[in-house]
Parts: C-alpha cells; sequence; structure tokens
C-alpha cells in the first residue's frame, strides 16, 4: 500500500445560516441556526463527570454520558441527515460526505446518481445491521452518493491508492479508503465516538479502533494511528460543529465528545 503526507487548505464553509424544519417531510424554509454552547458552559454541565480523567476513566466517563440518547428508526434518518447536513449556502441540499457535492434534500435513494446514507462506521464491522442503535446513530451517519458509498463498501481507513472515480480527493484499494481531505479528521471523530459509545453493554458488540485493516465483520476499525493524526490535521470546522448541535437539540439529544473535546482522542488512545 502507498502512502501520501499532502498539505491542505480548511474548506470554505461557512456556519449554517439556516435549517430545516423537519414535519415528516424536509422542509427548505429556512431557520435559525442553533447557537453551539461555550465549552465552559457544556463543562460545567454536560461534561461536568469527566473533567480531569484520562485513559479508561475518560471513556468510561464519556460513555455514560452520551449513552442518555432518543434513538432514531431507520427511516427517520432520511429527514434527519436532510437537517444534519444542510448546504449552509442551499438550504434545499445536503453535503454530501466524500464527494463534497452539494445535491438536493429530494434526490435520496438507491439509483444511481442518489444519495444514500453511509455507515461511517461500517456496519458489518460488529454486525449490526440498520437496526435502532449503532445502526441508526446518526452521529456516524452522513449522506453519500451511491456508487460511492459502494466503492467504500467496509472498508478500513488509511492513507494510500488509486483516486476513487467522481470523488475528486478520495483514494482506496483493496482493504481501506481514504477520504477527502476536508472531512479527515469528520472520519476519525465519528469513528472513535463510535467506540466510546458502543461498549457492549447494551445487546450490540463492543466497537473498538485498532491499528489493523482487513477488519472484516470483527467489531474494530483501523487504522488507529491514522485516524488519530486525521483528526490532529483536520480539526473540527464550522459544519461538523453545527452538525453535532443540531443532532443534540433536535434528534438524539447526546453530543460527539471529540468535536467538543479533540484533546481527547489522545487522552484516550
Amino acid at each position: 500500500m502507498s502512502s501520501r503526507r499532502r498539505f491542505y487548505a480548511r474548506p470554505l464553509i461557512a456556519t449554517a445560516a439556516s435549517l430545516v424544519v423537519l414535519t415528516g417531510i424536509a422542509s427548505a424554509a429556512p431557520a435559525a441556526t442553533p447557537a453551539t454552547p461555550p465549552a465552559a458552559t457544556l463543562d460545567d454541565t454536560y461534561y461536568q463527570n469527566a473533567l480531569g480523567k484520562t485513559g479508561t476513566a475518560l471513556k468510561s466517563s464519556l460513555h455514560t454520558i452520551i449513552s442518555d440518547q432518543t434513538k432514531l428508526s431507520y427511516s427517520q434518518v432520511w429527514d434527519a441527515l436532510k437537517a444534519t447536513d444542510q448546504d449552509p449556502a442551499n438550504s434545499s441540499n445536503v453535503i454530501l460526505l466524500y464527494t463534497g457535492r452539494s445535491q438536493s434534500k429530494s434526490g435520496n435513494g438507491g439509483d444511481v446518481g442518489d444519495w444514500n446514507r453511509e455507515h461511517v462506521w461500517a456496519k458489518s464491522h460488529g454486525d449490526f445491521g440498520t437496526a435502532t442503535g449503532p445502526g441508526t446513530d446518526i452521529h456516524h451517519l452522513r449522506p453519500e452518493d451511491v456508487q460511492v458509498n459502494s466503492i467504500r463498501g467496509n472498508k478500513d481507513f488509511d492513507n494510500g491508492g488509486s483516486a476513487v472515480s467522481g470523488a475528486p480527493g478520495n483514494y482506496t484499494d483493496g482493504d481501506s479508503f481514504e477520504p477527502r481531505d476536508a472531512v479527515k479528521g469528520d472520519v476519525a471523530r465519528m469513528i472513535l465516538y463510535m467506540a466510546v459509545r458502543y461498549e457492549g453493554d447494551d445487546a450490540f458488540a463492543d466497537l473498538e479502533p485498532n491499528d489493523r485493516v482487513s477488519n472484516g465483520s470483527a467489531p474494530n476499525i483501523g487504522r488507529l494511528s491514522v485516524l488519530k493524526q486525521w483528526s490532529q490535521e483536520d480539526p473540527p470546522d464550522s459544519f461538523e460543529k453545527n452538525r453535532n448541535q443540531v443532532i443534540f437539540d433536535r434528534f438524539q439529544h447526546n453530543r460527539n465528545p471529540f468535536i467538543d473535546h479533540p484533546e481527547w482522542v489522545e487522552a484516550i488512545w
């Protein structure tokens, strides 16, 4: 497997100026952007019991905190993604994760050219499918082009490979997928969220990152060392922070702690 080191600019995406109101079918009418609470406020309330901890103690505390959530059905995910991933410049569209393309919210489905629901933690890694729980957790579900989603499949994440057709800046080979630079950190933080949220105590597998690829159906995804690097090189931007807030305010009412505290990646792993 080849590897490359590339330097890149932060994406020029402004904080979302509007969000849709979901009433079963997404509306294009703009609504006020939810305000992200200051870190100090979150630390005084939501993360209070995690402060000052590291390693397994921090991971355990965060697991307890973020496990308090509202669960969605798989069909509800469609409308949720139309709000969480809304294009800040066009309230009728969503931004696709790997391609970065802005596409009509109504263009979702299973046909060529549609967008569908990408499980960033591949659902076969732990065999949870689309079951309510990890299979419907929108902290790791993102809109993506049907064909690009298929190319990624259930591959682990790593650097290297050949260019992905229709998705500039993405690369893949036989056992791994490398997303475009602008969302590398997003991918890493989604994977690590899943590893903290699902610890094997709720009828689902204990999901854990490791430093391998070709994990198959094991409840693991790699490559951890690369994911940690991606999280450092691509810190949370306004789009990712807003997405975290929308999930908290309107849907699951839990947060991805690695968006609020990126330093906790190193504190745990």
